[in-house]
């Protein structure tokens, strides 16, 4: 806060003014900004998977989306932790019981197996979550 002193106010006395300095604030608001400009991207990381190129467009994004990653060899991780596909089912109602009831998005490796994804969206449907999305990787056009 700062305080300066207005010329003559009522009968020629000197009246104090209250001003607010923002710069600091703005200051402040800008380092935040580049941090999260640059922290935010790196949140989305995940198990390096092969995604298969099709032409959808993009869905909108929640804020922490629960991702499932179905890879070639046949093994399923819940966000980076591999899960045995028996214990998918009573994993996912656990983090149905915690009030997680957003989008469910399942990352298959284009070298999967189409049964083993079909399984594992079976299994997904059983333990509660019923608004799935599928991620691939966009198309690339030369036009």
């Amino acid at each position: 806060m700062g305080l300066s002193v207005n010329s003559r106010g009522k009968g020629g006395r000197w009246s104090p003014k209250a001003d607010i300095n923002v710069a600091p604030l703005v200051d402040v608001m800008l380092v935040l900004l580049i941090v999260f400009m640059i922290t935010a991207p790196l949140l989305t990381v995940g198990v390096p998977v092969n995604l298969p190129r099709t032409e959808a467009r993009a869905l909108p994004a929640s804020d922490r989306p629960l991702t499932i990653t179905v890879m070639s060899d046949g093994r399923v991780f819940i966000q980076e932790t591999e899960v045995e596909a028996d214990a998918l089912v009573p994993q996912l109602r656990a983090i149905a019981g915690t009030g997680y009831a957003g989008r469910v998005y399942i990352r298959a490796d284009a070298g999967a197996s189409y049964g083993t994804v079909a399984g594992v969206m079976a299994r997904v449907s059983a333990g509660g979550f019923t608004n799935l999305g599928l991620v691939t990787d966009p198309l690339e056009q030369n036009r």
